[in-house]
């Protein structure tokens, strides 16, 4: 049964541009509640000249006690945690923000290990396997790094914006994962294809990949929630591809999101 709104009802957040698409503030605002806690999550849409006067705002308001970070926001959000996980320090960006004790916000990036959740629950592993990662931004830095720590011996990344796909490069490189490189939009040879780019939200966008050069063998993933088959996966499956959706990303982050917010931090 629902707790009921009241007073004392502990507020959270999530912050997105656009926000439409988003499935958290239902389904966190009852996993939170299925765990005894009074709390309720609130979509705000705000614009990436706004968002930092946002964040500063949110700050006297004692009753609120977390942010969840969606496009395009997770960079900008990082650089007002004054405490950060590894994860977040190294990409440079977080999803999540919760209280310190002292008022200040402590932040976590969830997208990478929950991608990787919902991928070994499709009952892949990309431990030694070839990967085309398309997308450099903040969840795709996330996955990127989920996927190069999980052992996969080839990276290929491919990102419109050379600047930061480059810069992902560099990063991983210097961290000891010299398995990524720069990657294209044919899939051609790979074992996983990944999509963590917002291409195939809209009715008419482009492929993130060509399409035509999957293969059966493939096992292929996009972290878009609406639609949730995505134009990438309904081919996909069309010629025997393995998926996994946004959804299942979404559905295997939730109880980390739940845990962050109270207290606990995701290996």
């Amino acid at each position: 049964m629902p707790l009921g709104l009241g007073g004392a009802t502990r507020v959270y957040v999530i912050v997105g541009d656009p926000i439409a698409q988003v499935k958290a503030p239902g389904s966190l605002t009852a996993a939170l509640q299925r765990r005894g806690h009074d709390a309720i999550v609130v979509p705000i849409h705000v614009s990436p000249d706004h968002v930092d006067r946002f964040i500063d705002t949110m700050g006297p308001i004692r009753n609120l006690d977390g942010i969840i970070v969606t496009v395009p926001h997770k960079f900008a959000a990082s650089c007002h945690c004054t405490s950060l996980s590894d994860r977040a320090r190294f990409l440079g960006a977080v999803n999540m923000m919760r209280r310190n004790p002292d008022g200040s916000w402590d932040g976590d990036m969830l997208d990478g290990v929950s991608f990787l959740a919902a991928m070994r629950r499709a009952g892949h592993d990309p431990a030694g396997q070839r990967v085309l990662h398309v997308g450099a931004g903040g969840a795709g830095r996330a996955i990127a790094l989920a996927l190069a720590e999980a052992g996969a011996r080839d990276l290929a990344i491919h990102d419109e914006d050379t600047i930061r796909r480059d810069d992902l490069i560099v990063r991983l490189h210097r961290a000891g994962w010299t398995a990524s490189r720069v990657g294209s939009p044919d899939p051609a040879g790979a074992d996983i294809v990944v999509n963590a780019t917002p291409s195939g939200m809209g009715s008419g966008d482009p492929p993130p990949v060509d399409i035509a050069r999957l293969s059966s063998a493939m096992h292929v993933g996009d972290v878009i929630t609406v639609p949730e088959i995505t134009p990438l996966l309904a081919h996909a499956r069309s010629i025997g591809c393995t998926t996994q959706s946004g959804i299942d990303m979404f559905d295997a982050q939730l109880d980390l999101m739940v845990n962050f917010l109270k207290g606990q931090r995701a290996e």
